[in-house]
């Protein structure tokens, strides 16, 4: 512990903690949530294009436009690890997210210009190959500032961007599509074109708020900073050193270390079941409603999706647990899409689907910061892993999309949905026991081979959280 630290009493050294993590919540997570709300509105607005008449406008049949939603994931999966590669590098990862923040915003405004299903192909492509930079980007960017014990539930905040930004999304949808015809533009043009802009200005605000690393933190006294990096040394074993490996050796630790293909199994199976979110409005327009009023009923479950994640990063933290967390939250995903599957009910199924994406999403979070904690240094590794995981696992949302046939019931897309539960549930199982493994040969003075912690780590006392 650095002297400036170590001669504080326990009361001021409390005291510090409390304000320099306060201090640095204000400053990092807000920023991150915007980003994200708008990451997804800018993404998910097409469904909400398609009630408002896109297929008829660009004369796509449900296959096009299947294809229009799957093709965005192309483009994203093939940027993540590139990308990761870079945020693990470059000396100002805060201002380079939001430079690509503001290049997909300028993307989505083009989109209102496109005149036939060709041009939407082309960019939704390119809009998934920028905005890939932002997702795994994000999740290492948020592991340079907070420790394991203080991640999940900063990955759960992080990640109700992407709630409210689905919750918001249909509400932002009746409020813009009432410009239908200004300016000889259809409603659904507006929409690209309203929340592009959007995105655009706040990239350009919230590159001056971003900080890119503990170091430069501004408005923090040197003692601030001096508790944020002890804080994030000691629980990790060592500090961050971007130059301690080059990339391809990290990406290589990455591929070849087996915690990555058990997350990432895991992850899979988790992102298999969210994929209904990508239908979201057209899956609730079966219940038979208008077209507001179903736009009004996707917000609750998004919402509820909000509480339940941070709640649940929040106990995860708390506790120090992480396993039980994913599991808890599957379990009402396994429900929720037995429910689906069984009935045609309204309520029933409006049910199910207010119980969905809290599920998932609860478990996702929780997931991501064991990953993050599990796979923790070198910090290049940890980067490569991370833009990895999600960048496979991010595949189903482009074969998924075609599941969603046979309306209003959609049997054959929530029974593979329903698998999918199940297998994340076992493939979770069996990471808690490797895990409990790599442990017990820490705790017996074993060799855990090259894919357990590094030196410094083993010497600071390092263990993996179950």
């Amino acid at each position: 512990m650095p002297a400036s630290l170590a001669i504080l009493s326990e009361a001021e050294y409390s005291k510090l903690g409390r304000k320099a993590i306060l201090k640095l919540d204000c400053r990092v997570m807000p920023c991150m949530v915007l980003m994200y709300i708008m990451n997804y509105l800018d993404r998910q607005n097409i469904a909400s294009a398609k009630l408002a008449g896109i297929e008829e406008d660009l004369q796509m049949n449900d296959v096009q436009y299947q294809t229009s939603i799957s093709i965005l994931f192309v483009g994203y999966i093939l940027m993540q690890v590139p990308s990761n590669i870079v945020v693990g590098k470059i000396k100002f990862p805060g201002a380079y997210i939001c430079a690509s923040m503001a290049l997909w915003g300028v993307l989505s405004a083009c989109m209102a210009s496109v005149q036939n299903y060709s041009g939407i192909l082309v960019c939704r492509f390119f809009l998934g190959f920028v905005e890939a930079i932002f997702f795994p980007g994000a999740l290492f960017y948020l592991s340079l500032f907070y420790n394991r014990k203080q991640y999940a539930l900063r990955t759960a905040i992080l990640y109700s961007g992407s709630q409210l930004g689905n919750a918001i999304g249909g509400l932002f949808a009746i409020g813009i599509l009432n410009l239908e015809g200004e300016h000889g533009l259809e409603g659904w043009r507006w929409l690209f074109l309203v929340e592009g802009v959007i995105t655009v200005g706040l990239a350009l605000i919230l590159t001056f708020i971003l900080p890119n690393s503990i170091k430069s933190l501004l408005g923090f006294t040197d003692l601030e900073k001096e508790y944020l990096q002890w804080n994030f040394e000691s629980d990790q074993g060592q500090q961050d050193n971007a130059d301690e490996v080059g990339a391809w050796k990290g990406v290589m630790m990455a591929v070849t270390d087996p915690k990555t293909w058990l997350m990432m199994g895991t992850l899979y199976s988790i992102y298999i079941c969210a994929a209904v979110t990508n239908f979201f409005p057209s899956v609730v327009a079966t219940l038979g409603y208008s077209r507001n009023t179903t736009y009004g009923l996707t917000a609750p479950p998004y919402l509820l999706s909000v509480i339940a994640m941070i709640i649940n990063g929040f106990h995860s933290d708390k506790k120090q647990e992480r396993y039980l967390h994913i599991l808890c939250p599957m379990i009402v995903c396994l429900v929720a899409n037995i429910i689906a599957v069984s009935t045609l009910n309204t309520a029933a199924r409006y049910v199910a689907m207010m119980l969905m994406p809290g599920s998932f999403y609860s478990a996702s979070t929780i997931l991501l910061s064991w990953v993050a904690g599990s796979i923790s240094q070198p910090s290049i590794k940890r980067a490569s892993a991370i833009a990895l995981i999600n960048a496979v696992c991010n595949t189903p949302n482009i074969w998924a999309s075609y599941l969603y046939f046979s309306e209003p019931r959609h049997l054959a897309a929530f029974l593979v949905n329903l698998a999918a539960a199940a297998l994340t549930i076992a493939l979770a199982t069996i990471t808690r026991m490797y895990l409990g493994r790599q442990n017990h040969k820490l705790d017996q003075g074993m060799d855990t081979g090259r894919n357990g912690p590094t030196g410094a780590q083993k010497a600071a006392g390092f263990r993996y959280t179950l």
